[in-house]
């Protein structure tokens, strides 16, 4: 059965397309994903019983009544979310980059909804199975669609952009992650900027922070540019605000000017607010509807986030760290007029041959700090100078914090998520 056959059979009528029995509903469609770690061919006939129409399958052994045989179904779920994509007649937005992505693809799918029915790409569904699960889930009233796109390896950017298809895209930045996988950070400059070379062989728009010249240098052929800048003359422009704890901008716009606050931690983010200003009002939302969704927008998910405790003030930021967005988020919080401060840092994963360098570079923020109290998780290293505690786990880090709370600080919570600094929530 070829992908076109199958859509016309099957997802047009049962529309709800699904990797995993647990989220299996009555009408779904199953696709049995392979793994190193597991085999969802084994689950094709649970599906059925379940309430699964179909399970798609690329094992011969499982072929029965309602499972579909198809030589490979990653594949097939790829070539399956294509052919849907361009069965949609609206604006597609792609948007990657080294940090600030998940939060950007939330702010401008909260400012689009403002005025549209906006479909968006779900938690951190940004890989090779997750943007075709997010096209899939594009019904067809939705108006504006905002797939976020994520890659830890050269070209994988390609792979998604020729699934998605995007119409308009956004890189946030480009910075040092996933060193190991890259190889090098002008790989990373060159996965990133696939999306441009997509959208310049489509003739699609490219929102473009102009004051990052690894972006405004590598635009890859893309001529209808959209520009937005804190320190260049565009028409999209923000001026920072305040020297508070949360982001906030003044956005001006041909002449029009408006502030625009946030819950957000950390003035690095009012760059991502004003990137979705400026795809908003690219796409006719009113000032005040930008004001209005991105006041509205309270983090989550460890995030840029804050939490008050019984104890301290926490800024959770601890779902994924790499040295950009280490060196913003601390550089952020030594600024901070707060009377007792406190950071718990994890160790910054995948960064290869360049993990010590990259960590020593942190600790120098910390060594030239006045903060007192630093508690560090993972593989540090010790530099001279510095007075610190290191912990290996976030489990032994909990346990001294049950016995030695830290009390009336902000605290700065900043890690990669294999480093679990979540645990220590509860003990904070």
């Amino acid at each position: 059965m070829t992908v076109k056959e199958f859509y016309e059979t099957y997802y047009v009528k049962y529309p709800h397309v699904s990797t995993d029995t647990r989220t299996i509903s009555q009408g779904s469609i199953f696709i049995a994903l392979k793994g190193e770690n597991f085999d969802g061919n084994q689950y094709a006939q649970k599906a059925i019983e379940l309430g699964a129409v179909c399970s798609v399958v690329d094992d011969k052994t499982k072929e029965a009544d309602n499972c579909i045989y198809v030589e490979n179904t990653l594949t097939f779920l790829q070539e399956l979310a294509r052919y849907h994509r361009m069965q949609l007649n609206i604006p597609v937005i792609g948007i990657t980059g080294t940090n600030g992505k998940t939060t950007t693809k939330e702010l401008v799918s909260a400012v689009l909804s403002q005025k549209y029915k906006v479909e968006y790409t779900k938690g951190n569904l940004n890989n090779h199975i997750g943007v075709p699960l997010t096209l899939l889930s594009i019904s067809k009233d939705v108006e504006i669609a905002v797939v976020e796109m994520g890659a830890n390896h050269p070209g994988e950017i390609k792979t998604l952009v020729n699934i998605a298809c995007p119409t308009a895209g956004l890189i946030t930045n480009v910075g040092k992650a996933h060193l190991l996988g890259f190889g090098s950070f002008e790989n990373i400059i060159k996965t990133k900027t696939e999306l441009y070379e997509f959208l310049a062989g489509v003739d699609g728009t490219a929102f473009i922070d102009a004051d990052n010249e690894n972006l405004t240098n590598n635009l890859r052929g893309v001529k209808n540019t959209i520009a937005y800048s804190f320190s260049s003359e565009t028409d999209f422009k923000g001026t920072m605000q305040g020297n508070s704890i949360y982001a906030a901008f003044v956005f001006n716009n041909k002449g029009n000017s408006i502030e625009i606050n946030s819950s957000l931690y950390g003035e690095y983010n009012a760059k991502n607010m004003l990137a979705a200003a400026t795809v908003g009002t690219y796409y006719g939302v009113s000032m005040e509807q930008i004001k209005s969704a991105i006041e509205g927008y309270i983090p989550s998910n460890n995030r840029s986030q804050t939490k008050k405790t019984e104890k301290n003030t926490l800024i959770l930021d601890a779902y994924n760290a790499n040295p950009t967005s280490m060196r913003a988020s601390l550089e952020t919080f030594v600024r901070m007029n707060v009377e007792s401060k406190a950071v718990i840092l994890g160790e910054m994963f995948e960064l290869g041959e360049a993990s010590e360098r990259e960590h020593i570079s942190i600790l120098e923020i910390l060594k030239g700090s006045t903060i007192g109290n630093i508690n560090l998780v993972g593989n540090w290293p010790h530099i001279e100078g510095l007075s610190a505690s290191y912990y290996k786990t976030s489990i032994e880090l909990k346990e001294v914090l049950q016995k030695t709370p830290i009390v009336n600080s902000t605290v700065l919570v900043k890690g990669s998520h294999g480093v679990k600094l979540e645990l220590l929530v509860d003990a904070l």
